[in-house]
């Protein structure tokens, strides 16, 4: 039994925000500072008021129509998400209120960045121990809600938007292999040290990161768990039809593919138009290339993210 995915779905808020248009802000940079570092030309930013279950149930609705599932078929719903709307309850449950559903387990994975990748992997071991036939899968975030914007080493990285996928029980082949690691001995290189305790905020609430560090740690961690996979898989890394990275920085998108020797034009790449949108950049990706008829069925699709934490993780699937 396979968890195969039937229907994606993703949403991006609002006109795409150019470099130029950050820079007009206000913020001390200008596009070719950040393209030449990052590859990002643009990104989508949430209106105030629009959070991440609003933006994750318009892909998720666009992820059902493509899959022909009714809402009230799910047994599963699982969202992975940094910035949820509340403490509690989960954006899962938000989400499946608004679509209706009533009756599938439904809670969130907080990966950061690697959350996609370990919310398919979880929901693959649901659907393969035969216990759920139906999940959806959502990365949702609203990055730009703790993002420090006089800090322009890192507010020009991220963007907003969403991304899902729907998964069915099947005979045919689907999702091959998966992966999931962690490195908490990593955690000061990525984070947001803050919370919220007795009403006020303590600590750091924005967004913080050591560029240097996390460029050299994705890498290898990209490369080793691709060739995991692909390994448990029983597959070369050759056999890859189309690497979908998690979309954080052209330079380490790059990297990966070459260190695993993938051809750069079976690479998706969606950096330049979205920015880094942490748990939605893989599964955002994945959309545009499944309905732009790059990715066909049959094809083997390799996913993968890094975050803070330090997490890893990917999934080798068939399409």
């Amino acid at each position: 039994m396979y968890a195969r995915i039937v229907g994606t779905g993703s949403y991006l808020p609002g006109a795409p925000v150019s470099n130029v248009d950050l820079a007009a802000r206000g913020i001390e940079t200008n596009d070719e500072w950040i393209v030449s570092r990052t590859g990002i030309r643009q990104r989508h930013l949430a209106e105030p008021g629009q959070t991440s279950s609003a933006l994750g149930l318009i892909a998720a609705q666009r992820a059902l129509a493509m899959a022909g599932m009714a809402a009230d078929e799910l047994d599963l719903i699982i969202v992975a998400t940094s910035t949820p709307d509340f403490i509690f309850p989960s954006t899962a449950c938000l989400i499946q209120g608004q679509l209706g559903n009533k009756g599938a387990a439904a809670f969130d994975i907080q990966a950061v960045c690697s959350g996609f990748a370990y919310a398919l992997g979880v929901a693959d071991k649901f659907i393969r121990s035969g216990s759920h036939r139906k999940a959806l899968v959502i990365g949702a975030e609203v990055f730009s809600r703790i993002l420090d914007w006089q800090d322009r080493g890192t507010c020009v990285l991220f963007g907003d938007g969403a991304g899902a996928v729907v998964l069915e029980a099947s005979v045919q082949p689907g999702i091959l292999a998966t992966a999931m690691h962690a490195d908490g001995s990593q955690n000061g290189i990525l984070n947001v040290p803050g919370q919220v305790c007795g009403g006020q905020v303590t600590g750091d609430p924005f967004l913080r990161m050591d560029g240097q560090a996390v460029f050299k740690f994705a890498v290898r961690v990209l490369a080793d768990v691709a060739e995991e996979v692909c390994a448990n898989a029983g597959l070369p890394t050759s056999a890859v039809d189309w690497l979908i990275p998690h979309q954080a920085n052209i330079r380490i998108i790059e990297a990966t593919g070459k260190k695993l020797g993938v051809d750069r034009d079976k690479v998706i790449v969606t950096v330049d138009r979205h920015g880094n949108t942490s748990a939605a950049s893989v599964p955002l990706a994945l959309d545009e290339a499944v309905r732009d008829g790059r990715i066909q069925r049959g094809q083997k699709v390799l996913v993968e993210g890094v975050g803070g934490g330090f997490t890893w993780g990917a999934a080798l699937f068939e399409f």
